[in-house]
């Protein structure tokens, strides 16, 4: 007999504010989402490490088609950092190659190492990340105990403050841009102290348009919770944020039908009171979403990416 075609999955659209939680990859908790939604589409918006909690924006559905807008946002992070031990990987899941003693350390020392990182800086990308090297993940290079030259990236640190300094213990918050390394950062903060350091525990607190959302994060343990329940779909489907929500940071136009119609045609149209520049969330006269455009050197908006 033919086996048995395996069912699409539901056409369920949202954004859920995942607290990943610790010891899983962001693939690993993305297919237990999708599992549990049984969602027919679902990807995530950037990945934490196992050792790292904290918020994991899940996109099911349509909203899939917007997730790369939040790979490129900003991050918050509040991170503990273990001076004098230094690890292969930078953080408390490596091998540690180095201790040494912490010494002519106190908080307002490393406030004042915080503030030489702060701004446009060039940082390398660890040998234990998914960058890759003529094809090859740097991590898998690392495991064979190979290091190959690296590139340094400009990142952006718009914020750094210290929350604590309990030594050899320091906590801190961080805002940062798309491709920061906070292992990296750790790393480099321990080293201008003399010291050395790796991550000992990092939580993400914020992404882009969520950076300072009052929502609460939704738990794993939450959603299994509710998918064991007899019609859970509805109770489920009322944790997710809507699409657009994840965009809320860039001006909303609202279309004339008539502009609308051309624009899911594809076609640039002319809109009222639009910006100059940037991108920009559509909207038809009956507040739907239609998806994201771009404004053009003409004043017309481009469709950039639709529902």
């Amino acid at each position: 007999m033919p086996g048995r075609r395996r069912s699409p999955g539901r056409n369920v659209t949202g954004i859920l504010l995942l607290d990943k939680p610790l010891g899983l990859t962001s693939n690993d908790a993305l297919q237990r989402i999708k599992r549990l939604y049984r969602a027919a589409k679902a990807g995530h918006t950037g990945s934490l490490d196992p050792l790292a909690t904290g918020l994991l924006p899940v996109c099911l559905g349509a909203a899939t088609k917007f997730s790369a807008f939040l790979l490129d946002a900003d991050k918050r992070y509040r991170v503990k950092v273990l001076l004098g031990v230094t690890t292969t990987t930078a953080d408390a899941e490596g091998e540690v190659v180095e201790t040494k003693p912490v010494v002519g350390v106190d908080a307002a020392r490393v406030r004042d190492v915080l503030t030489g990182f702060l701004g446009p800086i060039d940082q390398l990308p660890p040998m234990y990340s998914a960058v890759k090297h003529a094809g090859e993940r740097l991590y898998k290079l690392a495991r064979q105990g190979l290091e190959v030259e690296r590139t340094p990236r400009q990142i952006q640190i718009f914020s750094m403050e210290l929350l604590s300094c309990d030594l050899p213990e320091i906590e801190l918050e961080v805002h940062c841009s798309k491709g920061t390394y906070v292992r990296t950062l750790a790393e480099d903060i321990g080293r201008e102290l003399g010291c050395g350091g790796h991550v000992s525990q990092l939580r993400r607190t914020g992404v882009g348009p969520y950076l300072d959302t009052v929502v609460p994060f939704v738990t794993l343990d939450q959603v299994r919770d509710l998918a064991d329940q007899e019609g859970a779909a509805p109770q489920l489907d009322a944790l997710l944020l809507p699409l657009d929500s994840a965009l809320g940071h860039w001006p909303a136009l609202r279309l004339s039908a008539d502009a609308a119609f051309y624009l899911q045609q594809g076609q640039a149209v002319l809109v009222p009171r639009a910006p100059t520049e940037g991108l920009v969330r559509l909207y038809d006269v009956s507040e739907h979403f239609l998806g994201v455009g771009e404004i053009q050197d003409d004043g017309k908006v481009q469709p950039k990416r639709l529902v």
